[in-house]
Parts: C-alpha cells; sequence; structure tokens
C-alpha cells in the first residue's frame, strides 16, 4: 500500500537535461538561470543569531519561541500593512514548499474536495491537492467556483511566482469574500511580497483593506528564503485564522516538524532587521535593470513581472522552442510548461545569479550568440 507515483506528475526539473547539457557546451559556458535559488551571501546579522544560538541541546517548541512569534506580528505591522496579527496566530514551517504541499492533507481534504489555484502557478499547488486525493482547479476567475461548496481551500500568489504579476487589495478582498460565502479557507503565498519593481503596493491577505479586519478563513504563507538569503535554513511560516493556526500546530506536533531552535534565532533576528533586506533588493534591482533590457533587445516580450525574481518572457512561439534558443547562447531558463498550460508559450528567466552571470548573459543576448 501507500502513494503510487503515478498519482504525482514527474518531478518537471529533470527534463531540463538536455537543455542544460547543451548550455554548458556553450564556449563561454553555461548561465544557469532556470531556479531561484539565492546566491549571495547570508546576511551577518542572520548568522550571528544562528552561532549565539548554536548551543540548543533541548527540543525547540513546534509553536516557535514568543520572541519568533512577535517578530512575526511585529514585521506584519510594518512592512506588510497588516497589524493586529495575534503572536498565538503564527506558526513557523520548515520553508514553505512543506507546508503548501501538505495543508490540503491537513486541512483533512479528499475525494471530492476542490483546491483552487492560479492558472500559471508554481505547480506544489496541484501537487497538494493530489496527495490529498483532492481535486486541483487551475482559474483565475473567482466566477468559475464562487457558491461551490466543493471547494474548499483557495491559493492566491501574489506576486506570482512564475509571472511576477501582484494582485491588488480589491482583487484580493472579492477572493476573500466568495470563499467565505462558502466557507473555504483562502491561503496567500506571499514570497515575493519584498521584492516589488515599482511603486505600487503589494497588499498582504492579512491587510485589513483585503480581509476586512477578521483573519477568520485566510492564512498568510511567507519564506525567508528570498528577502534574506536563508533558502538553506528552511526558514518560513504561516499566520493568520487563529483555529486553523491552532489546529495545524496540532498535527505538527504529533509529526514532529519543528524548525531548529537556532533557525528560530537567526529567523527572528532576519525579521527585525530591514537593512539588509534593502540592500538584497537593490541588488536584485541591478541584475534585473542590466538583463530586462537585453532579454527585450533579443525580441522577447516581457509580461507582468512588477515583482518577484523573474522575468516572464515570450517571443511567442511554444516554450521549449525558446528554450532551446537560449541554451543555444549557453543560458538555461524555466520553460512555462512547468507551471500549467496557460503558461506554455512563456520562460521564467531568474535573476538569482551572480552580476558577472547576468552581464554574461546580457551580452550574449544582445550579440545573438
Amino acid at each position: 500500500m501507500g502513494l503510487s507515483p503515478r498519482a504525482l506528475p514527474d518531478f518537471p526539473w529533470d527534463s531540463l537535461a538536455p537543455y542544460r547539457a547543451r548550455a554548458a557546451a556553450h564556449p563561454d559556458g553555461l548561465v544557469d538561470l532556470s531556479v531561484g535559488t539565492p546566491v549571495d551571501p547570508t546576511p551577518a546579522v542572520i548568522r550571528e543569531a544562528l552561532v549565539a544560538a548554536a548551543d540548543a541541546p533541548g527540543y525547540p517548541a513546534t509553536h516557535g519561541t514568543p520572541a519568533l512569534r512577535e517578530a512575526v506580528a511585529a514585521w506584519f505591522a510594518r512592512r506588510r500593512g497588516a497589524p493586529g496579527v495575534d503572536p498565538a496566530a503564527v506558526l513557523p514551517t520548515v520553508g514553505s514548499k512543506e507546508l503548501v504541499a501538505t495543508l490540503p492533507a491537513y486541512l483533512g481534504l479528499g475525494k471530492g474536495d476542490i483546491v483552487v489555484h492560479p492558472r500559471a502557478a508554481y505547480p506544489t499547488y496541484d501537487v497538494g491537492a493530489r496527495l490529498a486525493g483532492a481535486t486541483a482547479l487551475a482559474t483565475d476567475d473567482v466566477d468559475d467556483w464562487r457558491g461551490n461548496p466543493a471547494v474548499k481551500l483557495v491559493w492566491l500568489n501574489s506576486p506570482s511566482n512564475p509571472t511576477g504579476a501582484v494582485m491588488d487589495a480589491a482583487a484580493m478582498a472579492e477572493v476573500v469574500a466568495a470563499a467565505r460565502e462558502i466557507g473555504a479557507l483562502v491561503a496567500s503565498d506571499e514570497c515575493y511580497a519584498e521584492l516589488a519593481w515599482t511603486d505600487a503596493p503589494v497588499p498582504s491577505v492579512l491587510d485589513p483593506q483585503v480581509c476586512g479586519g477578521s483573519h477568520e478563513g485566510v492564512l498568510a504563507v511567507y519564506s525567508l528564503s528570498k528577502q534574506s538569503n536563508l533558502a538553506g535554513y528552511r526558514a518560513a511560516f504561516t499566520a493568520g485564522d487563529p483555529a486553523v493556526v491552532a489546529a495545524l500546530l496540532e498535527v505538527r506536533k504529533h509529526a514532529g516538524l519543528i524548525m531548529p531552535a537556532p533557525v528560530q534565532a537567526a529567523m527572528t533576528a532576519a525579521l527585525g532587521d530591514d537593512a539588509h533586506v534593502a540592500e538584497q533588493r537593490e541588488r536584485y534591482r541591478a541584475r534585473r535593470d542590466t538583463l530586462l533590457p537585453a532579454v527585450e533587445a533579443a525580441g522577447f516580450r516581457v509580461d507582468h513581472s512588477v515583482a518577484g525574481l523573474y522575468l516572464w518572457a515570450t517571443r511567442d512561439e511554444d516554450c521549449w522552442e525558446t528554450l532551446d534558443l537560449l541554451a543555444g547562447h549557453g543560458i538555461l531558463a524555466a520553460p512555462g510548461a512547468f507551471y500549467g498550460e496557460a503558461a506554455r508559450r512563456h520562460v521564467r528567466i531568474a535573476l538569482t545569479a551572480r552580476d558577472n552571470a547576468v552581464a554574461s548573459a546580457s551580452s550574449r543576448l544582445a550579440k545573438g550568440r
């Protein structure tokens, strides 16, 4: 018995092997712009906090330390326009991906239940539904599920991975209102919220303009991987509906899903320091300013991409053709097909490479070779 591998899609990144090989054969080597893995140093303020907490012989609290939960609540008020987050309704998670993948199962969803996610979407929303035995519905139109009591979970992702689009408060509020009418939970994946490239606001689902001042039926999901170069720490959290957080806490206690104590201390320090986030954002801004005009000059159209770590680019052709063209320049990107049928004519080009690599990719695109 057990979960059959046939219940899950093939792991998409394995299909990039031939394109990676072609790109690596370029005379000037491979520039990998396919994965959003941070490459810059973890800030000293965070590493120092980790080291200071390294003597941790006992089991840490699944709920997280009071200091960590209070730091999250203060961060929401200070950075996300969401005052009034109850520290008791904050829960650290071992990275955000594990929560995305397991939330439907932990909510008790199964056959006959529907999990809604965006049309162009991080594939783990679909995987989480499959793991629970539920059905995934890919749509950006609230009217596709409004009033349907089978819908139990609605994923928002703003800023979007892969498109970099940002939902405004009114659009998010419409989703929350429609979900509340049928008793569905709205989970908002906001992991790129600190990486905006315009002055337009990036609302949180916990913003009173979105949730009406009540956190009932809503969860925000956030990771420090991108803003603080902490992908290796698996430092993330969720916050929102106190009853839902309490239920998740009970499950996680039984499952032993606990963030290590030194990581909790490091995360507390990271959430209290805005300077390193601003510094990292400017690194990415400079890389974007180098890469974006080169991509456009090479005949691509860049859609959305107003926040996050990617350029959502198209040549109005199948993404695999575009991927092959880029591989000929020694550049590896991610095909839109990884993110759903609606994304098959785009590629996702990441900004997560060192300055010299981004400059090399830009030069190759400008020269056409």
